[in-house]
């Protein structure tokens, strides 16, 4: 791999625990990485974690380059569930991640994802990045989308800064879901927030699970049919997609055609478990043919 990443992720590895006390590696930035990379770009994660996360992270993604800030603790999830709802828990967080953390030379990255998990990357870090002709700056909401309590338990919260955030990116990619909360579960209201926040940014894409995606192209809307797959574990596919968007859009410069690259990537995503249903970019390109000849509205 080149000494410079094509693609940068920024944000929190985390430490997911499972039920039986043991744990694995999760965050937008570990999907997202290993996204990229597969895709065929170089990538790298810059985030902070306790010695465990990191040594285990540097296992499971040696192709990625990493920069990681030693801290005591990394952040922490659990998710429990009851009668099909899940009530997830943030156990341990780790330190705020700062513009100083970056290499100066990973600044220069074709594409930027903001991943934050819990508030960790703050707007003044989006707002104030160098950024260069050409370069993709883009976020993943969700880690801005959700609050704490004194047990740990995650509310959503509502993401006060997203105006002065997105003047600042070209890409905001988000799931539908994240903007019901906000919405009384009103559908047409989080499309509403959808419209309103598109405004602001030259390109949204809200993923909607089985219902496919929607691009945003300065306010005006697009929807694109998911591609079908056998679920077995839909987690990180919302990343898998993003990082699938992005390198799409990087290399050729289509959004309308990224969309629809993506939502082949986050198919595939979906059919094992964790990182090991992250796909190549000659699995994405035979899928996408097959399903082309086969569903030509895809």
């Amino acid at each position: 791999m080149k000494r410079y990443p094509d693609f940068l992720a920024l944000g929190h590895v985390a430490r997911d625990v499972q039920a039986d006390g043991s744990f694995s590696l999760g965050g937008t930035v570990t999907f997202a990485a290993l996204t990229a990379y597969q895709l065929g770009l170089s990538a790298g994660i810059v985030t902070c974690a306790d010695a465990e996360v990191a040594a285990r992270l540097a296992q499971k993604l040696p192709e990625v380059a990493l920069h990681v800030r030693p801290v005591g603790q990394s952040t922490t999830f659990a998710n429990h569930y009851h009668g099909g709802f899940r009530t997830q828990y943030l156990y341990a967080r780790g330190a705020d991640l700062t513009l100083e953390d970056i290499p100066a030379e990973w600044l220069t990255a074709g594409v930027v994802l903001f991943g934050p998990l819990a508030q960790e990357l703050r707007s003044e870090l989006i707002t104030r990045f160098p950024r260069r002709a050409g370069q993709l700056l883009a976020a993943t909401p969700q880690g801005w989308l959700r609050r704490w309590d004194t047990d740990g338990r995650v509310w959503p919260k509502l993401w006060l800064e997203a105006e002065e955030v997105l003047s600042a990116l070209d890409v905001l990619i988000l799931s539908h879901d994240d903007l019901l909360p906000f919405a009384a579960d009103n559908r047409v209201a989080a499309d509403a927030l959808l419209l309103r926040w598109s405004q602001s940014v030259p390109l949204l894409v809200a993923t909607d699970g089985r219902h496919g995606a929607t691009l945003f192209e300065h306010g005006k809307p697009r929807r694109f049919p998911a591609y079908p797959a056998q679920e077995v574990d839909p987690t990180g596919a919302g990343d898998v997609f993003a990082a699938a968007f992005l390198t799409y859009l990087y290399r050729h410069g289509d959004a309308v055609q990224a969309v629809d690259f993506a939502n082949c990537a986050a198919s595939f995503s979906i059919e094992q478990p964790g990182i090991r249903g992250i796909p190549t970019l000659a699995q994405v390109e035979q899928r996408q043919q097959a399903q082309h000849s086969h569903y030509p509205e895809l």
